[in-house]
């Protein structure tokens, strides 16, 4: 029987879909309606699922929100989006319940017991207080809803790296779209198919795992859920249950490829098939070493919560064209412009706009004029920059917020990093730009070292000016035990920004 497998739990599609019908017919019991938005705070977990069906059920958006948020974020979102049900497991609660608004109905959920392990939360936190509304207890009051899903995709808000977080809120879905949409899933390595055993590692309030996991949902493949994601683990989690499909992030492949030959030789992968990834630029080196390790069946695309996934290659094409992200595939468009509107060159880097046609146009919720800049000619920019070479391959050169320009030479710090992670003792490292007097802004790298690794800023600039040109070697260079991370693993840049500007980063280079 298909089923949802969470440590030693497991529900079957069955029981999942009667919880779904019961939370659409509470739901409904609450108000929600015609595109009432819900709020969820969740660790990845069976109610992920629910939560999202039943919202959907009645036509309206679920909104999954990043756990990390603290009280006057989550309030943000919920105000902005219109939401007016939070549903949080309990651990979260002390983070949030101070500072959400009194009209907010919070429905909250026991933490199980391999998530709480997971996170190391104290067994008080786990249950739900007296005075609140269990959601099980809840959900199962409520007989199953007998009227036929309406339908509506989920409302994911932005990270907000220039700013506050925006919802984007998709359109109807046509006829047309669907189909072409279903093509794309199978492209994505998912399809109708019950010997598929799909693992979840990454945060589903992220639009990718997300759409991954709801897809291998609708798909009636095997789910099995980490509730977060560690090397050895995740190893382990593909043998036990003979994992043929994965959602990963580059950073997942650096920390996999960090372990020792014997813990890697340790595990069985025979079963995996099909790997995709996204997220974030893959260094070529590591993309190499991780086909290498597990064979042809990691695949890459590209794309963002906005425009849906346009690019797309496979395990060949990275080693034939390596630092691509890929080309366009069905139902995608990508094009260049420089400042001026006009289209750029072969070669020629410039801001990248795109869309994957299959998927409904969006608005940013209550932001008109922010969707309005976003597009060009039908397209949409995220603030990417990047060029097409002869064969249509992008490759990306980085984020046009994150682009430094010092003495009117534009620099991208991605090349910089993925030059620096190539680096004997360094485990990650992220590279942005300060102001200065002089040149507007410098390069500062921030480097978290391997264990009992002897780097110091002089090593760290010969092994780069070996590799790049002098003007992109950073002159400042601090290193950290850890640097601020989102769920996924990835560096959280702007953090590391904002502890500059408060005197909390100290070069010594």
């Amino acid at each position: 029987m298909t089923s949802i497998i969470s440590g030693e739990r497991q529900i079957s599609y069955s029981d999942t879909r009667a919880r779904i019908a019961r939370a659409a017919t509470g739901f409904k019991a609450l108000g929600v309606s015609g595109g009432t938005p819900v709020g969820m705070m969740l660790r990845n977990d069976f109610a992920f699922f629910e939560v999202s069906g039943g919202a959907a059920a009645l036509g309206s958006p679920v909104v999954p929100i990043n756990w990390h948020l603290k009280a006057e974020e989550v309030a943000y979102i919920l105000a902005d989006s219109g939401a007016k049900i939070l549903v949080c497991h309990a651990d979260l609660l002390p983070q949030i319940t101070d500072g959400l608004p009194a009209d907010i109905r919070l429905l909250v959920m026991a933490t199980p017991p391999e998530i709480a392990a997971a996170f190391h939360v104290a067994p008080s936190l786990t249950q739900v207080p007296d005075a609140m509304t269990d959601w099980d207890r809840w959900r199962d009051t409520h007989a199953p809803s007998q009227e036929a899903p309406i339908g509506s995709a989920p409302m994911f808000y932005t990270s907000g790296t220039t700013g506050l977080p925006k919802g984007v809120r998709r359109k109807p879905m046509t006829p047309e779209q669907a189909a072409a949409s279903a093509r794309v899933g199978i492209a994505y390595g998912v399809k109708p198919n019950r010997d598929q055993v799909i693992l979840m590692n990454g945060p589903m309030y992220h639009s990718a795992p997300n759409s991954y996991g709801m897809l291998a949902f609708r798909s009636g493949c095997k789910i099995v859920l980490e509730p977060r994601f560690d090397p050895e683990d995740m190893l382990q989690l593909i043998e036990r249950h003979r994992v043929t499909h994965m959602h990963m992030v580059p950073t997942m492949f650096v920390r996999l490829l960090r372990l020792p030959d014997e813990v890697k030789r340790r595990y069985d992968l025979s079963s995996l098939r099909f790997v995709v990834h996204g997220a974030a630029p893959c260094p070529p080196q590591v993309k190499r070493a991780m086909i290498e390790w597990w064979g042809p069946v990691i695949n890459e695309y590209f794309g963002s919560t906005e425009t849906g996934i346009p690019v797309w290659h496979s395990a060949e094409e990275a080693l034939a064209k390596p630092g691509t992200v890929g080309r366009a595939i069905e139902g995608g468009i990508v094009k260049i412009f420089r400042p001026d509107g006009s289209l750029c060159g072969v070669g020629e880097p410039g801001e990248i706009f795109m869309r994957q046609t299959s998927v409904p146009d969006f608005d940013y919720h209550g932001k008109a004029e922010a969707r309005a800049e976003a597009g060009r000619e039908g397209l949409v920019s995220v603030g990417d920059v990047g060029y097409l070479d002869e064969d249509g391959y992008l490759f990306l050169c980085d984020r046009k917020r994150d682009m430094v320009i010092s003495g009117g030479v534009n620099i991208y710090p991605a090349e910089i990093e993925n030059a620096l992670i190539g680096m004997d003792g360094v485990r990650d490292c992220a590279v942005f730009g300060v102001p200065d007097d002089e040149f507007g802004e410098r390069l500062f790298a921030c480097i978290e070292p391997e264990a009992n690794a002897a780097l110091s800023p002089a090593a760290v600039q010969e092994f780069l000016r070996g590799r790049l040109a002098n003007f992109k070697v950073p002159k400042d260079i601090q290193f950290m035990d850890a640097m601020p991370r989102e769920a996924t693993g990835k560096i959280f840049k702007r953090k590391l920004r904002d502890m500059y500007a408060e005197g909390r980063l100290r070069a010594i280079g």
